[in-house]
């Protein structure tokens, strides 16, 4: 059964995390938005310190043992995605590209909890728990490769005579790539082909730390939103990794159901709907910032009366918190199921198109509504709306999850509905 009201632990850090949006995040947003690329350490030092403190943050589902005469059907059940979720939404109400460079392990780790062994989730998340704040990141975009995976030219190739893996190619658009390889011990997990000639079915996941020869970062791109996160070009030189920081099994089955491809997806299907959180959390922001600016010049919303007797504006503010309403439900969904280990590749999909279409309507509309002063650099509204756009576009974009609903729904593979 789904239940739509948040656990007790999660509302007790949902007060802890709007302090921080409110005091760490708001009052430097403007700051870190001119000011592209430097690093917020005060709030990166700050979030490590407190998620260290309180567990919070952790992709691991938390499922806790029954108390003392508990039975087994009331055990709590596990909250990890969901807990990660409402913290998204708030963080990045307060400011999504800071949210973006919040330390831990971000999709690199996303990727290892969805493709790694027991033994490999140990090695290579154990020092996200470290006493210094640590990024981890994933590669899989490349210049010729974007929505098609299947497209993808970097290569991994094992030397008999050291048992490693030998990685050559380049990878564009790495949100955290330069924080990961650069600044802290992290590490970026990188897709690569073993087999160039079976397609997806040669893709694997390696794990790539900071530090290693032959990597290196060539680029930062300026963008238009979320711009105090940064967004790497990654080369791969005969970059050298022990055999066992490929993810999973290295054996090549030549269906587009193995492992490798499987892999990739499953991370997606976990992190895609706290992407759409994130654009609840901007979306949020803009409507109730529009809603509080109306508010100081007179214009209140009337709830509870006919909508033929509602003036235009309350009829867009009323559509808007509809929107914004059921992105959140649908995000609420996806990540119960994925805590409960249920499939859930379509509500993740649905939970990403939802969110990343209502946010840019919301934000647009919001500077739309306000004129002058939305367009002005006087509010944070003009930001949000350019914040945006690139949670329609990231982790899949809108046109690619439609596909992977309609397949879904239609009972059509990859190959018979492009």
């Amino acid at each position: 059964m789904i239940e739509f009201e948040a656990p007790k632990p999660i509302l007790m850090l949902n007060t802890a995390l709007e302090t921080v949006a409110v005091n760490m995040m708001r009052p430097k947003s403007r700051y870190f938005d001119e000011h592209e690329h430097e690093i917020p350490w005060d709030y990166i030092n700050f979030m490590h310190m407190a998620m260290r403190q309180t567990g919070a943050g952790s992709l691991a589902p938390s499922e806790k043992k029954p108390k003392e005469g508990e039975s087994p059907k009331e055990k709590r059940p596990p909250i990890g995605y969901q807990q990660l979720a409402y913290m998204l939404e708030r963080l990045s109400w307060g400011d999504c590209g800071m949210y973006l460079v919040t330390p831990g392990g971000g999709l690199g780790a996303a990727a290892v909890e969805a493709a790694g062994t027991p033994e490999q989730k140990e090695k290579f998340l154990a020092r996200f728990r470290g006493e210094k704040p640590v990024f981890g990141a994933m590669a899989m975009t490349e210049p010729q490769a974007g929505s098609d995976t299947a497209a993808i030219r970097s290569t991994a190739v094992l030397d008999p005579n050291t048992s490693e893996w030998v990685l050559n190619g380049e990878k564009i658009f790495v949100t955290a790539g330069h924080k990961s390889l650069c600044e802290s011990e992290g590490f970026v997990v990188v897709w690569a082909t073993i087999d160039p000639t079976a397609g997806r079915a040669g893709m694997r996941a390696f794990v790539i730390p900071a530090g290693t020869p032959g990597v290196t970062v060539t680029k930062l791109e300026h963008k238009l939103g979320i711009r105090v996160s940064d967004t790497a070009s990654i080369v791969l030189q005969d970059a050298r990794v022990p055999y066992d920081h490929l993810l999973g099994s290295a054996e090549v089955v030549k269906e587009p159901t193995t492992k490798g491809f499987k892999g990739a997806m499953a991370t997606f299907d976990a992190t895609r709907p706290l992407v759409a959180a994130t654009a609840v959390g901007v979306a949020r922001a803009a409507l109730e910032e529009l809603k509080s600016i109306l508010e100081k010049q007179g214009v209140v919303i009337r709830y509870g009366i006919p909508r033929q007797k509602m003036t235009n504006l309350e009829r867009e503010v009323i559509d808007m918190e509809v929107m914004l309403r059921s992105a959140w439900l649908l995000v609420i969904k996806a990540v119960w199921m994925a805590d409960n280990k249920r499939a859930n590749s379509k509500e993740a999909s649905m939970s990403k198109v939802r969110a990343g279409d209502i946010v840019t309507k919301i934000t647009q509309r919001a500077v739309e509504l306000l004129g002058p002063l939305g367009y002005s650099r006087e509010y944070l509204i003009e930001k949000w709306f350019r914040d945006a756009k690139i949670s329609d576009i990231y982790e899949g974009t809108g046109q690619i999850n439609r596909l992977i609903v309609a397949r879904n729904i239609l009972g059509y593979t990859g190959r018979e509905l492009r």
